[in-house]
């Protein structure tokens, strides 16, 4: 499985890769929702973990963009901002989920529970 972790924090980058190590194959990595679309675009990977706020283009942004080119991406929202409001958005968007840093292992939910 490919992973693109898009977080401006290089520590929560490394948290994550430590949580899902043992389940991916290829990890990119970033930190801006610019260098995202290009990465997927890329690679394509089979799931991207995207913060919120980061400079440059935030999340919801570039969820939309790389959707809007690759209607098939799954996206999962990781912040910290724990908001009905953002969650909303962020499925308007077209993420796939919604896991606040606090939660990290839900992403291993996620992504066993919905790949293969």
């Amino acid at each position: 499985m490919k992973l693109l972790v898009v977080e401006d924090d290089k520590r929560v980058r490394k948290m994550i890769l430590a949580m899902t190590d043992d389940l991916v194959g290829e990890f990119f990595e970033c930190e801006n929702g610019s260098q995202a679309l290009a990465i997927y675009a890329e690679n394509l990977p089979d799931w991207v973990l995207m913060d919120l706020m980061m400079p440059e283009l935030d999340g919801i942004s570039a969820t939309r963009k790389i959707i809007s080119s690759f209607p098939n991406a799954k996206i999962i929202i990781v912040t910290s901002i724990k908001s009905d409001a953002m969650q909303k958005t962020a499925r308007i968007a077209g993420a796939f989920g919604y896991v606040l840093k606090e939660n990290l292992a839900d992403i291993r939910k996620f992504i066993t529970n919905q790949d293969g």
